[in-house]
């Protein structure tokens, strides 16, 4: 009996190092396959104009961004007095643009 179990512990351990790099291939295989979520985009977004809130240009007109990261992204903007941070939103402006209303105002 005992010399079946040392003739076979080779085929025993070649077989168990076998199964894990299948199992681990076909975990990564599987990752890369999965499908976004019910709800998400498949397509790229959409460019979105957005409006900084409570910041003028120099020549008086509010500053625009244009993105197309999602809404509740935070942005940052550098100006003369230091970074300005905004989040973009999805409310409708009625020019059409999107809000991005302030936060380093606020902190």
């Amino acid at each position: 009996m005992n010399n079946v179990l040392n003739d076979s512990l080779a085929q025993l351990v070649g077989g168990l190092a076998l199964a894990l790099v299948l199992a681990g291939w076909a975990w990564i295989w599987r990752r890369h396959r999965v499908p976004p979520p019910q709800g998400q985009p498949t397509l790229p977004r959409q460019a979105r104009r957005y409006t900084l809130l409570d910041t003028l240009g120099e020549d008086g007109q509010p500053q625009h961004l244009v993105s197309t990261r999602p809404a509740g992204t935070i942005v940052t903007r550098n100006a003369e007095s230091g970074p300005e941070r905004f989040e973009l939103t999805d409310a409708v402006l009625p020019d059409g643009s999107y809000a991005a209303e302030p936060l380093h105002r606020f902190q």
